[in-house]
């Protein structure tokens, strides 16, 4: 007599779940052993940073009262610390560690660590499509307040808007960073600084004083996100192809794809950056006597 369908599939069913907990299983398994050789491998690196630290302070007193010789041996063992402190970078973008002050602040103490080149590479190309999408979106979003919508209303919007977009930047680049980027420091104090003073603009009360900046504030929120659209294409290209010559990291961004071969095709760039500059400071020139 054979069994009914309904009982067949119900066999099977239970045949896969047998399989998917004895897989399970390993996966547990598998990801203690994982865990336990995270603690290990980063309990090495500060092991190891610790004892390089303290040659190098002994390799500094030495070196002043050597002859040529050791002098020569001490720097080279000093440019093999270096280049060691550089992979300990490296392995610890691979290793769970512990958030900066700011992460901590916003996020807790969640391992922000991705464990794949894949996963740390998808995470960098969203950031840069956030990025590229959210300047577009702010361009439109000047140039509607400008132009068609005099509005305290959208104004705060628009205002909100870049607070979110310079705050929301300023963690996913500290999880990057997290992970492995070397992202310059000098670019993300450029963004706490665009969040504060995003936050100044949001905060204005109304009056003479802001209406007097309103149209040059956003007039120049137009032109930088029309300049900032055309460096991100100049830049994808250039990291595109140090990329594939090697030369750069997965996780570096569009703004660290330059090296001096390419001032050849940044002449169309320069005009737009060089009168953002100018207008700047023929605004701030114009603008604060009145003001003051």
């Amino acid at each position: 007599m054979s069994k009914p369908k309904f009982q067949t599939e119900w066999e099977e069913i239970d045949e896969e779940y047998q399989q998917l907990q004895e897989t399970h299983k390993v996966y547990r398994q598998k990801l203690e052993e994982l865990t336990n050789l995270q603690t290990t491998c980063s309990s090495s690196i500060s092991k190891q940073r610790k004892c390089l630290k303290d040659l190098r302070h002994s390799l500094t007193k030495c070196s002043q009262k050597c002859d040529e010789k050791e002098l020569k041996l001490i720097t080279d063992i000093k440019s093999q610390i270096k280049e060691k402190g550089n992979v300990f970078f490296d392995m610890e973008a691979y290793l769970p560690k512990k958030n900066g002050l700011y992460l901590n602040l916003v996020l807790g103490n969640v391992n922000v660590t991705l464990l794949s080149d894949h996963a740390k590479f998808a995470y960098k190309d969203e950031y840069e499509k956030f990025k590229l999408y959210m300047t577009i979106i702010l361009m439109f979003g000047a140039i509607t307040c400008l132009f068609f919508l005099n509005y305290r209303v959208t104004d705060e919007i628009f205002n909100f808007l870049l607070v979110w977009y310079y705050c929301t930047l300023t963690i996913r680049e500290s999880i990057l960073m997290s992970n492995g980027s070397r992202i310059k420091g000098w670019w993300v104090s450029h963004h706490y600084v665009s969040t504060f003073l995003s936050g100044v603009m949001l905060t204005w009360p109304e009056g003479p004083m802001y209406q007097m900046f309103r149209s040059q504030f956003l007039a120049f929120s137009i032109y930088q996100s029309f300049v900032q659209f055309l460096q991100y294409y100049y830049q994808s290209g250039c990291l595109y192809r140090l990329r594939t010559l090697g030369e750069r990291n997965q996780l570096d961004l569009t703004v660290e794809g330059f090296q001096s071969w390419m001032w050849r095709g940044l002449t169309f760039l320069l005009p737009f950056l060089f009168f953002g500059h100018v207008s700047q400071n023929i605004t701030l020139f114009f603008f604060l006597p009145t003001s003051v």
